[in-house]
Order: C-alpha cells, then sequence, then structure tokens
C-alpha cells in the first residue's frame, strides 16, 4: 500500500508534511522528479559556491508556504473548501513545472516564443487527463478563472508565497544576508476582502523589507556581473549551435531529447512533444557543452570550452550606454586574437540592458488594510520608504552592460 503521508526535512523551513494522497502522485511523477536536475539559479554557483539548490527544492518550499498562508486565512474566517485548498497546494507546486534547462537564461532560446508559464500550463492539462480530472480547479486557480482571486494571488502577484520562498531560500544557500524577509510575520498579517489579497498594516516595514530584499537580491545575486556573463555564453553557444545547424553543418547535442529542440526552429508542436521536454534538464546540456568543446566549429568550441573552464567574459555595468567606439575597439581586439570575422566577433563582443523593477504600482498592487477598515496601495502608506523612493516605487532601474574576451 503506497505511503500516505511524508515530511521532508528542508534545510530552510524545517519539516515539511504531505499528507495528500493525489500530491503526493503528482511529486512521484517523472515530470515533477525532473526539477531534481534543474539548478534554481542557473549559473549563480560560480559567484556563490552554495547555491546549487534544484526548483525542486524551491517548490518544495512555495507549496509549504501555501500551506500556511491558506491555515492563516481559514483561521480568520475565509472560506476556502477542501477542493480550493487542494487546487491551490497543487497550482504552486507546479507553478515551475514548464522551465527548461537552466530556467530562465535559456527560456526563449530552446523554444521560441514560449515562456515556462505556457509549457507549466500545457504540462499541468496533460497531468489533468492523467489523474482523470483532478487538477481542474488547480488549473482555474494558475490561470486566474477561479473566482477566489486571493488565491491567484498567492501563487503569481507582488506579494506570493513563490517570491517569499526563493528570496529566502536563494539568501540561505548563497549567504547573502541582504536577501532575508520576515516571510513568517508577512503571512500572519494576510487577509482577503472583497475576494482579494490584503495585508494588515502592522506588516508594513517587513513589507518594505521584502521589496527592498528583492531589489538588493537581484543587483547582487540574480543580475551579478559574472551570472550575466556565465547566462549570456550559453545562450550564444546555444544561438552558435543552432545556426550551425541552420546552414547544415553537423551538430549533435549529448541526448536525443535536446537534440530534437536544437533541431526546431518553432514552438507550433510542443503541445505533442511534452515528454520529450520532460526528459530534459541541466545535464543535456552541460554534457552536450562538453563534448561540443572538441567541435570542428572553431567559435562553437571556443565557447564551449570557456564556459566548462569558468573562463567567462569580462563584463562592464554602468548607469549609462556603452561608448560605441569602446565597442569598435573590443571588437577589433576580437577580430584579431580569434581571427574571426566581425559577424562572428559579435559571440565574444555585445551590449545589452539588465533591468530590475522592485515595485510597480500599475501592475497588481500590495494593499495594505488599515485599522479603520481603510485600504492603501503600500506606495501610498504615511511615511513609508517605499513612498519617498523613487527608485524603489514605480521605477524600473536599468543597467547598460557589454560583455568581451578578457
Amino acid at each position: 500500500m503506497p505511503a500516505s503521508r511524508k515530511i521532508i526535512n528542508d534545510p530552510v523551513y524545517g519539516f515539511i508534511t504531505i499528507d495528500q494522497p493525489l500530491i503526493l502522485q503528482i511529486i512521484s511523477h517523472p515530470y515533477y522528479q525532473r526539477l531534481r536536475n534543474i539548478h534554481q539559479m542557473a549559473f549563480a554557483h560560480l559567484v556563490y559556491p552554495g547555491a546549487v539548490h534544484s526548483r525542486l527544492h524551491h517548490s518544495l518550499g512555495a507549496y509549504h508556504l501555501m500551506c500556511t498562508a491558506l491555515s492563516e486565512l481559514k483561521s480568520k474566517g475565509i472560506d476556502i473548501t477542501p477542493d480550493e485548498e487542494l487546487g491551490a497546494r497543487i497550482a504552486i507546486l507546479l507553478h515551475d513545472i514548464g522551465h527548461g534547462p537552466f530556467s530562465h537564461a535559456l527560456e526563449m532560446e530552446l523554444i521560441p516564443g514560449m515562456h515556462h508559464e505556457a509549457i507549466s500550463l500545457l504540462i499541468l492539462q496533460k497531468l489533468n487527463e492523467e489523474f482523470g480530472g483532478k487538477l481542474a480547479t488547480a488549473i482555474e486557480i494558475f490561470t486566474n478563472k477561479h473566482p477566489k482571486k486571493f488565491l491567484y494571488q498567492l501563487v503569481s502577484g507582488q506579494l506570493d508565497v513563490d517570491r517569499m520562498d526563493y528570496l529566502n531560500r536563494d539568501s540561505f544557500f548563497t549567504g547573502v544576508a541582504e536577501g532575508v524577509i520576515g516571510y513568517d510575520r508577512i503571512i500572519k498579517m494576510l487577509a482577503v476582502q472583497d475576494g482579494k489579497l490584503l495585508v494588515e498594516e502592522k506588516a508594513i516595514y517587513s513589507i518594505e523589507k521584502f521589496l527592498v530584499s528583492r531589489r538588493l537580491m537581484y543587483w547582487q545575486v540574480y543580475l551579478h556581473k559574472t551570472v550575466l556573463a556565465a547566462e549570456m555564453m550559453l545562450v550564444n553557444i546555444i544561438r552558435k549551435a543552432k545556426d550551425l545547424i541552420a546552414r547544415g553543418v553537423t551538430v549533435t547535442a549529448a541526448t536525443p531529447a535536446l537534440d530534437y529542440f536544437l533541431h526546431q526552429d518553432s514552438n507550433e508542436d510542443i503541445k505533442n512533444h511534452l515528454d520529450t521536454f520532460c526528459q530534459l534538464d541541466d545535464h543535456d546540456v552541460m554534457t552536450t557543452i562538453k563534448n561540443w568543446s572538441g567541435h570542428p566549429d572553431k567559435i562553437l568550441a571556443q565557447l564551449s570550452r570557456s564556459l566548462i573552464n569558468r573562463q567567462l567574459y569580462k563584463v562592464k555595468l554602468q548607469g549609462e550606454p556603452v561608448d560605441e567606439s569602446f565597442v569598435k575597439g573590443k571588437v577589433k581586439e576580437a577580430m584579431a586574437k580569434l581571427s574571426i570575422t566581425e559577424k562572428d566577433s559579435s559571440y565574444f563582443v555585445f551590449t545589452g540592458i539588465a533591468t530590475n523593477t522592485t515595485y510597480n504600482a500599475s501592475d497588481e498592487r500590495i494593499n495594505i488594510l488599515f485599522k479603520d477598515g481603510t485600504i492603501k496601495d503600500i506606495s501610498m502608506v504615511d511615511n513609508a520608504l517605499i513612498q519617498h523612493s523613487s527608485s524603489i516605487a514605480n521605477g524600473e532601474i536599468k543597467k547598460y552592460y557589454i560583455c568581451y574576451l578578457r
């Protein structure tokens, strides 16, 4: 007889209890187990060696926070049926199921024009068929079609349990203390009015800390220049491989699954190849790149060796666009050093923009519930830090970068 209850020892929260048979079945499914082999933070471990946790770690952590949030809301008299509770748990457990190898870094490269949320939905729908329609409520919540909007807000919003977990977990595994947030206090202060999620005023400072922590983690960790260099090198490797394939050059991946997607130039048939997609993980990509280190094409080989050996691009981040004469100088250096054409130098010298939006009040808002019953957006609260810093409230901060050969 299969187990009906499991306890998982999580390094961040302690023991996570899973006591619902359907959720145990979903966790045991190969589609879900594949998340063990996808890094949560792509190449952040090249800077922070402890950041080797997986998408599976994160999804279980977000699941745990969802369970805690739902229990808190129910204790305050919010009507949540057992079916809605199960649906919300499944929705958060599978919210990242559509991520491919190296997550965001390769999101639009392997399957052009296809965001991971769209693939997550396709996988949810396929699992719903396998499990006899038992994921219908989860799909309603995931797609924001459920009448109780606060359930969707807990899965995907400016103050969702997804963000709460990844900030807390990523700061834990990187050792970056700036990312630590008071997730437990925020959850304790959650409320619902007119079907929408609110936060009691006593949590204002915890929310400000949450927003500031997110901003700091982006610049210090997620958009760290070395992480950016590694991710862009990976993107250029895949682009070069696809370019060679398009020109009829033999380029073979280490696994049939990756080989299939390298040879596709559209996403039209992804629905019929979910099994193939769900065989992909970070191992497919890194083993392939190891093999390509000896490829006859010198650009593909050079890029592959550089990534494997952590000989990454030099990166400069700055507040203003990069001077064109500086770019041209680096292009000439690359052409001379590698004996390549100006066109091929674009794999070694290029510019871009890194952006970070901490809080966007024009998007779905974080609303504060005061004791007198009034509701205000966090950016409109008197004496709130976020109100007085244009770089935090409504601000998309841009940094211009150039990557070039060392």
